[in-house]
């Protein structure tokens, strides 16, 4: 019967319910009437008798009418484009703009933008920090380098791990967590880092980044092993090298895994919700606590 899973030979009674062809995550029991294929709620497309696939409908065989189930999904629900990393070369150019533009006009475009909580600034010659109502400096600090060592390892990683994770989201999702990672390392710096200590640096959005890969590794049931190597050699480096900002990397992996949970474990029936509704919640969670901080400030 249509709709039914069969035992024909497309059908190995062991390996359990099939799974969608586009969709591997979702199981289902629907099948393509024209070539059988299996397709989960969000493919399949009405047809004059049982469902078509999008291929068949693409390819003139079906009468469909859900246009949008055409158009290929990332594993989160986004668009699939031609070029899936458009947001993370835009990310790496705004990075590269930054840094050329700190080697132009120097220390007080740095004093400008960097992270601070609230002190004196000799360089500007009076009080700066977010608590003094420069809540921008929360982003431009995480797009701002000094060091030509500092911008080529962050970029570097923006460019292999972003390569992994924006592909799998989609330019949406994908510049949304971006942006909560950022955000949210520079958070947990301005909450436990001393007042007068400065923050600069993309490393709190590449520490997302590597929280999504965690979690997308293993929503893919991928081996974990070398994942958890590559987060564990990271965090050594953190908690071990002089100078770098820990509560950066560890505000950005927090956040990273849970906007990227949110984003691939949200039900398909109310998908767009649970998923902006989670990033509108972490944001609402950041800027609290930002608040909380900055009356204790002032």
């Amino acid at each position: 019967m249509e709709g039914m899973e069969g035992t024909g030979p497309h059908r190995d009674p062991k390996a359990g319910p099939p799974r969608c062809y586009r969709h591997p995550e979702a199981e289902t029991g629907i099948r393509c009437t024209r070539c059988d294929k299996p397709i989960c709620t969000q493919c399949m497309i009405s047809a004059s008798v049982g469902f078509q696939c999008p291929d068949c409908v693409r390819n003139g065989s079906g009468t469909g009418h859900a246009a949008d189930a055409n158009q290929p999904r990332t594993l989160a629900g986004g668009r699939v484009t031609a070029d899936d990393r458009i947001v993370t070369k835009i990310l790496i150019g705004i990075n590269l703009a930054v840094y050329l533009m700190v080697l132009v006009f120097g220390e007080r475009f740095v004093d400008e933008l960097v992270l601070i909580g609230y002190a004196y600034s000799p360089a500007l010659g009076e009080v700066v920090g977010v608590a003094d109502g420069e809540w921008y400096r929360l982003l431009t600090s995480t797009v701002l380098h000094q060091e030509v060592w500092h911008i080529l390892f962050n970029v570097l990683g923006l460019w292999v791990i972003g390569g992994i994770v924006e592909p799998e989201l989609g330019r949406i999702r994908y510049a949304a967590l971006c942006l909560l990672s950022g955000l949210s390392g520079s958070v947990l710096a301005y909450l436990v880092a001393p007042q007068n200590q400065p923050s600069l640096g993309a490393s709190g959005v590449v520490y997302g980044l590597i929280g999504a890969w965690v979690v997308l590794a293993r929503r893919r049931r991928h081996d974990m092993r070398p994942v958890i190597l590559f987060v564990a050699l990271s965090l050594l480096m953190t908690f071990t090298r002089p100078g770098i900002s820990w509560e950066a990397h560890i505000g950005g992996l927090v956040g990273g895994a849970l906007v990227t949970y949110a984003l691939v474990h949200a039900p398909r029936a109310r998908r767009d919700l649970v998923q902006y509704g989670a990033c509108g919640l972490l944001l609402v969670i950041d800027l609290g606590l930002v608040l909380a901080r900055s009356a204790a400030l002032t």
